[in-house]
């Protein structure tokens, strides 16, 4: 049997960010309760994506979300299908004749009891042996074994790393990957930053995600190996005082080309660039113009523009603006107007930065003819 067609990187289904993802998830599972009221068994999902992207927090925090049961199993720590299907034991019928008695199976510790709602969530499905995937087939459809069944409200995420060559994984057939809803998690600088505040992760390293969002997947590097380095110089006060720690940190956790960046960006670069309210209070337009172009500047090269420098400034701009309760000052109308109109600032980062506003209802900020005739023209091919 020839396997169902894959993306381009060896995964199925949509590329989702994580809220789109989140939200996709959300209607599955209400989609799911309301067809069980007509007797109706719930559809799996299985979200793909890279190692490291999120996959698994992502179920589990949507869970605890809602209030439902979680149990998370790993299909490729089982061995032996009796792991899955649990002890056998002889089960008297009460006729005094051994031949008579039956053999029942004492479930394994992880399977659920109590009535849902719940999500079993078999981690790094394709990570399992081909047996164990060929004996989940009837678990995915039927939502039972022959010797046990989830609990009525159950319903069951896999996850997956792409079938491309680059893991040690086992592929799925047609059989198997039709009984799923699939969606594959990409990363998003944008989203990753927005839960990385409400983390409490360092705010000097989700700057350097939001500015180099290319150096957060690779083969060491990943959100997650991110999180753990991000969390190690968190008590680093003065990075650039410190920064043969921070080098050794890094490069413990890290792919070496992100270490070294991370290095030079936090040591050398951030120290140089003005905050958020620098621009946004300046009293003229022209002033706050001139403090983003000077600090976008090359130093060896005046007339160099340096786009990773610019991206910092209009995320941190974007931060102070993108969080609830924030009441805009005396010049913050007029500073972000003559900074999306004006031809300095990439269209890309301009458009970046109108869409923040609009989210948080603060388009009227910027309503301008100048803004407007920029960000709605054509891009040149």
């Amino acid at each position: 049997m020839q396997p169902q067609e894959e993306n381009a990187r060896g995964t199925y289904g949509a590329t989702l960010d994580a809220p789109t993802l989140v939200e996709t998830l959300a209607h599955v599972f209400d989609a799911n309760l309301a067809a069980a009221r007509y007797g109706e068994l719930p559809t799996p999902a299985c979200v793909w994506g890279p190692h490291g992207i999120g996959k698994t927090a992502l179920v589990r925090e949507l869970a605890r979300s809602r209030g439902w049961h979680f149990v998370e199993v790993a299909p490729a720590q089982i061995e032996e299908l009796g792991d899955l299907h649990g002890l056998p034991t002889r089960v008297d019928t009460g006729s005094g004749k051994a031949r008579e008695g039956r053999t029942a199976f004492l479930p394994p510790e992880w399977v659920p009891r109590e009535k849902g709602p719940g999500i079993l969530l078999l981690d790094d499905l394709n990570r399992a042996d081909e047996r164990v995937l060929r004996a989940l087939m009837q678990l995915l459809q039927n939502h039972r074994l022959y010797s046990w069944a989830l609990p009525e409200g159950w319903q069951i995420v896999c996850t997956a790393n792409p079938e491309s060559g680059d893991y040690n994984v086992t592929a799925m057939d047609d059989a198997l990957v039709t009984r799923m809803l699939h969606f594959t998690l990409a990363f998003d600088a944008r989203a990753w930053a927005q839960w990385a505040r409400g983390a409490g992760i360092d705010e000097r390293g989700i700057e350097f995600v939001t500015t180099y969002p290319e150096a957060a997947v690779g083969r060491r590097t990943t959100p997650r190996t991110l999180v753990q380095f991000f969390r190690q110089v968190a008590s680093i006060t003065d990075l650039a005082a410190d920064r043969q720690r921070v080098a050794r940190l890094a490069q413990a956790t890290l792919d070496p080309s992100t270490a070294a960046a991370f290095v030079r960006f936090s040591c050398d670069e951030v120290r140089a660039l003005p905050d958020a309210g620098e621009v946004l209070d300046a009293s003229l337009p022209q002033i706050a113009l001139e403090i983003v172009s000077n600090a976008s500047r090359d130093a060896s090269n005046a007339r160099r523009l340096r786009v990773d420098r610019l991206g910092l400034i209009i995320a941190r701009i974007e931060a102070a603006i993108d969080v609830d309760g924030y009441v805009p000052g005396k010049h913050h109308a007029a500073n972000l107007k003559a900074l999306l109109a004006s031809e300095e600032i990439p269209r890309d980062l301009a458009m970046r930065l109108h869409r923040t506003l609009s989210r948080r209802n603060l388009g009227a900020l910027v309503r301008d003819r100048a803004v407007s005739k920029r960000l709605l023209s054509e891009v040149p091919f």
